[in-house]
């Protein structure tokens, strides 16, 4: 199993990057797939998540109407398109596919890819 995030980088505040996780070695359509975030001292937090088909993505507040996830199950790759970026949005940002089977949940991550937002 294989999470690879890339796309990270310094971009100025009110500016735009765009995330991707590649996936493999799992069935991919099957998984719930999110964006994750942690800053320096803090917790990781979650920041977007998208589920199968038919459900809406959920998002963190403190990303609502900025940040949009989407995924490609063609592709194995969940996105993420970050716009008017601030400067606490700086963090790592790791990609997560979670499943639920049976009576227990499996996950896997990414290493990370940092975003530094700072003029």
């Amino acid at each position: 199993v294989q999470l690879v995030e890339s796309g990270g980088g310094l971009v100025q505040p009110g500016g735009s990057l765009r995330l991707s996780c590649a996936a493999s070695g799992f069935t991919f359509s099957s998984y719930v797939m999110s964006w994750y975030r942690q800053a320096p001292g803090k917790e990781r937090e979650l920041v977007a998540a998208t589920h199968k088909a038919g459900v809406s993505p959920n998002y963190a507040d403190s990303v609502k109407g900025r940040f949009t996830i989407s995924r490609d199950n063609a592709k194995n790759t969940v996105y993420l398109q970050m716009n008017s970026l601030k400067p606490e949005d700086t963090a790592v940002y790791y990609c997560n596919a979670y499943i639920v089977l049976g009576d227990h949940g499996m996950d896997y991550w990414g290493k990370g890819t940092l975003v530094t937002v700072s003029s």
